[in-house]
Protein backbone atom coordinates (compact mmCIF):
# COMPACT_ATOMS: atom_id res chain seq x y z
CA UNK A 1 0.00 0.00 0.00
CA UNK A 2 1.60 3.53 -0.97
CA UNK A 3 1.42 6.54 1.24
CA UNK A 4 -1.46 8.00 -0.45
CA UNK A 5 -5.08 5.87 -1.31
CA UNK A 6 -7.01 8.87 -1.55
CA UNK A 7 -6.08 11.68 -3.35
CA UNK A 8 -8.95 14.91 -4.13
CA UNK A 9 -8.43 16.91 -7.03
CA UNK A 10 -10.72 20.21 -7.19
CA UNK A 11 -11.55 21.12 -10.34
CA UNK A 12 -13.48 24.19 -11.84
CA UNK A 13 -13.02 23.43 -15.26
CA UNK A 14 -10.76 26.08 -16.09
CA UNK A 15 -7.77 26.11 -18.60
CA UNK A 16 -4.50 25.26 -17.17
CA UNK A 17 -6.27 22.85 -14.50
CA UNK A 18 -5.07 20.06 -16.38
CA UNK A 19 -1.74 20.23 -15.23
CA UNK A 20 -2.92 19.99 -11.55
CA UNK A 21 -5.20 16.94 -12.46
CA UNK A 22 -2.44 14.81 -13.88
CA UNK A 23 -0.10 15.49 -11.15
CA UNK A 24 -3.20 13.94 -8.97
CA UNK A 25 -3.27 10.83 -11.39
CA UNK A 26 0.52 10.82 -11.85
CA UNK A 27 0.66 10.45 -7.70
CA UNK A 28 -2.48 8.49 -7.54
CA UNK A 29 -0.89 5.54 -10.65
CA UNK A 30 2.61 5.44 -8.00
CA UNK A 31 0.81 4.89 -4.86
CA UNK A 32 -2.09 3.13 -6.23
CA UNK A 33 -4.70 5.66 -4.72
CA UNK A 34 -8.27 6.51 -5.61
CA UNK A 35 -9.25 10.52 -6.96
CA UNK A 36 -11.56 11.83 -5.89
CA UNK A 37 -12.32 14.87 -8.49
CA UNK A 38 -14.65 17.96 -6.72
CA UNK A 39 -16.40 20.08 -8.53
CA UNK A 40 -18.08 23.46 -6.30
CA UNK A 41 -20.70 25.02 -7.77
CA UNK A 42 -20.57 28.56 -6.46
CA UNK A 43 -23.73 29.49 -5.34
CA UNK A 44 -23.00 32.66 -3.87
CA UNK A 45 -21.60 34.50 -6.89
CA UNK A 46 -25.17 33.33 -8.55
CA UNK A 47 -26.95 34.54 -5.85
CA UNK A 48 -27.81 38.19 -7.90
CA UNK A 49 -29.53 35.83 -10.38
CA UNK A 50 -33.19 36.71 -11.39
CA UNK A 51 -35.04 33.76 -9.35
CA UNK A 52 -37.39 33.67 -12.42
CA UNK A 53 -37.21 31.08 -15.24
CA UNK A 54 -33.98 32.41 -16.30
CA UNK A 55 -32.31 31.07 -12.90
CA UNK A 56 -32.89 27.19 -14.59
CA UNK A 57 -31.11 27.79 -17.24
CA UNK A 58 -28.31 29.28 -15.26
CA UNK A 59 -28.25 25.93 -13.22
CA UNK A 60 -28.38 23.68 -15.88
CA UNK A 61 -25.29 25.26 -17.48
CA UNK A 62 -23.41 25.39 -13.95
CA UNK A 63 -24.57 21.56 -13.89
CA UNK A 64 -23.04 20.78 -17.71
CA UNK A 65 -20.20 22.54 -16.77
CA UNK A 66 -19.59 20.59 -13.78
CA UNK A 67 -20.04 17.23 -15.25
CA UNK A 68 -17.21 18.27 -18.06
CA UNK A 69 -15.06 19.36 -15.54
CA UNK A 70 -14.85 16.10 -13.70
CA UNK A 71 -15.36 13.71 -16.86
CA UNK A 72 -12.07 15.41 -17.98
CA UNK A 73 -10.74 14.29 -14.85
CA UNK A 74 -12.05 10.72 -15.18
CA UNK A 75 -11.10 10.47 -18.92
CA UNK A 76 -7.17 11.12 -17.51
CA UNK A 77 -7.78 8.45 -15.01
CA UNK A 78 -9.14 6.36 -17.91
CA UNK A 79 -5.90 6.56 -19.08
CA UNK A 80 -3.63 5.81 -16.32
CA UNK A 81 -5.74 2.84 -15.30
CA UNK A 82 -6.55 5.16 -11.94
CA UNK A 83 -9.94 4.78 -10.33
CA UNK A 84 -11.96 8.29 -10.39
CA UNK A 85 -15.10 9.07 -8.03
CA UNK A 86 -16.70 12.20 -8.83
CA UNK A 87 -18.89 14.46 -6.42
CA UNK A 88 -20.34 18.16 -7.81
CA UNK A 89 -21.60 20.10 -4.55
CA UNK A 90 -22.57 23.73 -4.11
CA UNK A 91 -21.49 25.93 -1.55
CA UNK A 92 -18.50 28.19 -1.09
CA UNK A 93 -15.40 26.37 -2.99
CA UNK A 94 -12.73 26.89 -0.31
CA UNK A 95 -15.13 25.90 2.76
CA UNK A 96 -16.27 22.69 0.88
CA UNK A 97 -13.35 20.87 -0.60
CA UNK A 98 -11.46 21.04 3.05
CA UNK A 99 -14.94 19.60 4.39
CA UNK A 100 -15.02 16.94 1.57
CA UNK A 101 -11.40 16.29 1.70
CA UNK A 102 -11.43 15.73 5.61
CA UNK A 103 -15.01 13.55 5.42
CA UNK A 104 -13.72 11.58 2.85
CA UNK A 105 -10.40 10.83 4.84
CA UNK A 106 -8.43 12.09 1.85
CA UNK A 107 -4.89 11.83 2.12
CA UNK A 108 -4.13 14.76 0.42
CA UNK A 109 -5.08 17.30 -2.03
CA UNK A 110 -4.19 18.55 -5.08
CA UNK A 111 -5.30 21.93 -6.39
CA UNK A 112 -3.94 24.38 -9.23
CA UNK A 113 -3.09 27.56 -7.84
CA UNK A 114 -3.10 30.95 -10.48
CA UNK A 115 -0.20 32.26 -8.96
CA UNK A 116 -1.73 35.98 -8.67
CA UNK A 117 -0.23 38.30 -6.93
CA UNK A 118 -0.71 41.95 -5.74
CA UNK A 119 -3.80 43.63 -6.23
CA UNK A 120 -5.48 40.76 -8.11
CA UNK A 121 -4.83 38.54 -5.26
CA UNK A 122 -6.49 41.13 -2.85
CA UNK A 123 -10.19 41.73 -4.52
CA UNK A 124 -9.88 38.30 -6.17
CA UNK A 125 -8.58 35.83 -2.92
CA UNK A 126 -7.30 32.69 -3.35
CA UNK A 127 -9.32 29.41 -3.05
CA UNK A 128 -6.02 27.60 -2.71
CA UNK A 129 -4.67 30.00 -0.21
CA UNK A 130 -7.99 29.85 1.63
CA UNK A 131 -7.72 25.86 1.49
CA UNK A 132 -3.91 25.74 2.85
CA UNK A 133 -4.82 28.01 5.56
CA UNK A 134 -7.81 25.78 6.22
CA UNK A 135 -7.35 21.98 5.79
CA UNK A 136 -5.95 19.59 8.56
CA UNK A 137 -5.00 17.28 5.22
CA UNK A 138 -1.75 18.36 3.04
CA UNK A 139 -1.89 20.18 0.18
CA UNK A 140 -0.23 20.44 -2.80
CA UNK A 141 -0.39 23.11 -4.95
CA UNK A 142 0.35 23.16 -8.75
CA UNK A 143 0.85 26.55 -10.50
CA UNK A 144 -1.50 26.54 -13.60
CA UNK A 145 -1.80 29.08 -16.28
CA UNK A 146 0.27 31.57 -17.85
CA UNK A 147 3.39 30.92 -15.53
CA UNK A 148 2.70 27.27 -15.09
CA UNK A 149 2.28 25.94 -18.54
CA UNK A 150 0.13 23.06 -19.04
CA UNK A 151 -0.53 19.90 -20.57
Amino acid sequence: MGLYERILVPTDGSEGVERAVQHAIDLAHVHGATVHALYVVNVASHSTLPMEGAFEGVSEMLRADAEDAVGMVEAVGDDFDVPVDTAIIEGSPSTEIVRYAEREDCDLVVMGTHGRGGIDRLLLGSVAEKVVRGSNVPVLTVRVGEDGGSM
